[in-house]
C-alpha cells in the first residue's frame, strides 16, 4: 500500500511538472517546426541556392566549432569563461599573415608567399602559418593563465571574470597597434573555384580546405581527451581537483595543458578564417568569440561534443539568416537563439561538462 502511494505520488509529481512546463515545450516545438518548414520551403523553391548556403554554413561552423572548443575546454576544467580566447584567435590570424608576408619587425626573412607563388610554396606557406600560429597562440594562452588567472584561482569568480575581460582588451589593443584599425588582406593561397562540375551548387576548394583541416583537429582532440593519460588527468581534474591531486595528478600542469590546447585550436582557426574569408582585422576576435561562446552555450558549456554541434548550428543559422533574412539581422537571430536555449534548456542541447567529466545529461 505504501509502495503504491509512493508510485502514485511520483506519477502525480511528474504530471504536475509536465503541466507546469508544457507551455514552454509547446512554444519551443512550435518555433522549431516553423523554422524547419520555412527552410524546407526555401529548399524546394531553390535547392541549389539552399545547398550552397548550407555548405557555407557548415564551413563557417567548422571554424566557430574550433574556437568554441577552446571556451568549453577551459570551462570544463576550472569553470572559467576565458573571454580573451576570441582575441587570441585574432592573434592567430595576425601571426599567420605575418608568416606568409615573410617579414617580422621590419626584417625580411624570406620572399612573401602570395597567390602567384607556386603550388608547393603555397602548401608550405599554409602549413608553416598554421604551425607557427598554433604554437604562438598556445604559448599566449598558457602565459595568460599563469600571469592573470592562476593567482586568482581561489578568488571570487567576479575577480577572475573581470580579469578575463581585461586580458581580452589587452590582446585586442595589441592587435590594433600591430596591424592598425583597417582590415588586412590575406593572400589567396586556396582557390575559390568550384570543385563540383556544375555551378548550381557551389563547393569550393576553400570549403574543402577548412573541413579537411578541422576534422583531424576535432578527432585528434577527442582522442587526446578520451584515450591518453593526460586526457584522463584532465577529466579527473574537472571532476574533483582535490581528489585528483591526492592521487598524484599535477593539477597546475593539467590546467596549463588545457589552456595550451585551447590556444592551439584558436591559432589554427585564426589562420583558417583569414585564408577562407581573405581578410582579418583587430576586432575580429570579439565577434567570432561571441559567436563561439554562443555555440558553446548552445551545445552545453563544458561539453566537447556540444561545442562542435553548437558551432556547426551557429554557422548554418548565420548562413541561412544572411541569405533569407538579411545580413543586418544575422546577429539578432543568433543571439535570439541563445536566449531561447537559455530559457528553455539552460544546460544546452547536450548538457554541460559531460564530455570532460565523463557524465552529464
Amino acid at each position: 500500500m505504501a509502495t503504491g502511494e509512493v508510485t502514485k505520488g511520483r506519477s502525480g509529481g511528474l504530471l504536475e511538472s509536465a503541466r507546469a512546463s508544457s507551455w514552454q515545450t509547446r512554444i519551443a516545438v512550435a518555433v522549431t517546426a516553423l523554422l524547419l518548414v520555412l527552410l524546407f520551403v526555401q529548399a524546394v523553391r531553390d535547392p541549389a541556392q539552399f545547398f550552397s548556403q548550407l555548405v557555407i554554413g557548415v564551413t563557417n561552423g567548422a571554424i566557430i566549432a574550433l574556437v568554441a572548443l577552446g571556451y568549453t575546454l577551459v570551462y570544463g576544467i576550472i569553470e572559467l569563461i576565458n573571454f580573451a580566447h576570441g582575441d587570441n584567435f585574432m592573434i592567430g590570424s595576425f601571426v599567420g599573415l605575418t608568416v606568409l608576408a615573410g617579414t617580422f619587425a621590419g626584417i625580411g626573412l624570406f620572399s612573401p608567399i602570395t597567390g602567384d607563388s607556386g603550388a608547393f610554396l603555397k602548401v608550405v606557406g599554409v602549413l608553416l602559418a598554421l604551425v607557427v600560429a598554433m604554437a604562438v597562440c598556445g604559448f599566449v594562452n598558457v602565459a595568460i593563465e599563469r600571469v592573470a588567472y592562476k593567482p586568482l584561482r581561489n578568488s571570487p569568480r567576479l575577480a577572475v571574470l573581470i580579469t578575463a575581460i581585461g586580458m581580452s582588451f589587452i590582446l585586442q589593443n595589441l592587435g590594433l597597434i600591430w596591424k592598425g584599425p583597417a582590415q588586412v588582406a590575406f593572400p589567396e593561397l586556396v582557390s575559390s573555384a568550384n570543385i563540383l562540375p556544375t555551378d548550381a551548387v557551389v563547393f569550393r576548394w576553400k570549403d574543402l580546405f577548412v573541413l579537411g583541416m578541422t576534422v583531424p583537429l576535432l578527432l585528434g582532440l577527442s582522442y587526446f581527451v578520451r584515450n591518453t593519460r593526460q586526457g584522463k588527468a584532465m577529466r579527473a581534474v574537472a571532476q574533483d581537483k582535490e581528489a585528483a591531486s591526492m592521487v598524484g595528478i599535477n593539477v597546475n600542469r593539467t590546467i596549463s595543458i588545457t589552456f595550451l590546447l585551447g590556444g592551439i585550436l584558436a591559432g589554427a582557426s585564426g589562420v583558417m578564417f583569414g585564408l577562407f574569408n581573405g581578410i582579418t582585422v583587430f576586432n575580429v576576435g570579439f565577434f567570432q568569440g561571441l559567436y563561439a561562446f554562443t555555440a558553446a552555450v548552445l551545445g552545453g558549456i563544458g561539453n566537447l561534443t556540444g561545442a562542435v554541434v553548437g558551432g556547426f548550428l551557429i554557422g548554418i543559422i548565420s548562413s541561412m539568416a544572411d541569405q533569407y533574412i538579411g545580413v543586418e539581422w544575422t546577429s539578432i537571430v543568433i543571439f535570439s537563439v541563445l536566449v531561447l536555449v537559455l530559457v528553455f534548456r539552460p544546460r544546452g542541447l547536450l548538457g554541460d561538462r559531460s564530455a570532460v567529466q565523463g557524465g552529464g545529461s
